[in-house]
């Protein structure tokens, strides 16, 4: 797989320019949603290049990055004449640049891609890595390939446009990077302030989370071993994310994940020894900044059957990436349904449920 090139921005207008005549294309397309065009495309069309720019908008939220947006996108790039030397960029979130990258990936077989994220939760995850693909049948991310865009810019400037939640949402995923890392890097991300959230302290900080996924990325594009790492606080995390769905209280993906990552702490502390004092402290800070999402024992069983449908499971069995310690990464880690319930009621007594 082709490493992907990944630029924070001081100029994105320079940026794009380059990266755009770098690319041999006929014509160019961009995906927004809704809120992107809105909000976030008039920071682009500053640029001369952008005056013949095909726009494409679709609904904004999760609940759309299914296969009928996906249809009405290869149906735009149809009608107005897309080929394989055009090409797609996807501006908005991680269901932007994954929706819009899968259809950059599959339309004539393949177009080149840029994405720019305007999330943090999309630059630190989505935007980068080159995993796309769509929601199918109630479960995230069942449909899509892994193709690496041609570059992301990430502009932080984008970020001014998001409120605190989504902020924060973001955050969760520059958590879990730490916690697969080194202690030292969760040292320093604990002690970012949630609450004011300075950009430009966020800037060295996101900088060198989307490097620890690059690294990952390039050790193991295809997801064989040590890329499972990245799916810490996702078996669990998606789960909660989909049954919040079905109980028509949705919830945003790194809320999600970062409940997701107490009850997979507790199962590696439980079956790792993963510090219990690190254990707590992580629970004390995701529970200050996220509070909690309601559950009971009737939904263990449900929450059970979704987790058997994450990507991760060779076997009948469900797959865990768990923490022997900050940094002691243990793919391929299969545990009982007893084990599971477990660290949902410590997540439940944790939090107060």
């Amino acid at each position: 797989m082709t490493k992907q090139q990944v630029i924070i921005c001081s100029d994105i207008i320079s940026e794009l320019d380059t990266a755009i005549g770098n690319c041999p294309i006929e014509s160019i397309f961009m995906l927004t949603d809704e809120n992107t065009n809105k909000l976030c495309l008039s920071l682009l069309s500053r640029n001369n290049k952008f005056a013949n720019v095909n726009v494409c908008t679709i609904k904004a939220g999760d609940s759309h990055k299914n296969i009928e947006t996906l249809a009405s996108v290869w149906q735009f790039l149809c009608d107005k004449g897309a080929t394989r030397k055009s090409l797609m960029i996807n501006l908005g979130g991680g269901m932007i640049t994954d929706l819009g990258g899968f259809a950059a990936s599959t339309f004539k077989r393949g177009m080149r891609y840029i994405n720019i994220p305007t999330t943090l939760l999309g630059a630190v995850d989505a935007a980068v890595g080159g995993k796309t693909g769509i929601n199918f049948n109630g479960f995230k991310n069942e449909i899509g390939v892994i193709n690496p865009a041609e570059k992301v810019l990430i502009e932080t400037t984008f970020f001014k446009t998001l409120d605190h939640q989504n902020l924060v949402s973001g955050m969760a995923e520059i958590l879990k990077h730490a916690l697969i890392y080194k202690q030292s890097e969760w040292d320093k991300v604990i002690t970012f302030d949630m609450e004011t959230f300075d950009l430009a302290q966020l800037k060295p900080i996101l900088a060198d989370s989307i490097a620890i996924k690059e690294r990952i990325v390039e050790e193991d594009p295809y997801e064989q071993n040590l890329r499972k790492a990245l799916n810490f606080g996702h078996t669990v995390g998606h789960a909660f994310e989909s049954i919040s769905y079905e109980k028509d209280t949705p919830v945003l993906h790194g809320y999600a994940v970062a409940w997701g990552m107490i009850c997979e702490l507790y199962l590696s502390h439980k079956l790792l020894g993963f510090p219990k004092e690190t254990l707590i402290q992580a629970v004390r800070l995701i529970k200050e900044t996220y509070g909690s999402f309601f559950i009971s024992c009737k939904d263990y069983d449900r929450l059970f059957e979704l987790m058997t449908h994450d990507k991760k499971n060779d076997t009948k069995e469900i797959n865990f990436t768990l923490l022997g310690g900050l940094g002691d990464i243990r793919t391929n880690q299969n545990t009982t349904q007893k084990e599971i319930f477990e660290a949902l009621d410590f997540y439940c007594n944790s939090l107060g449920i």
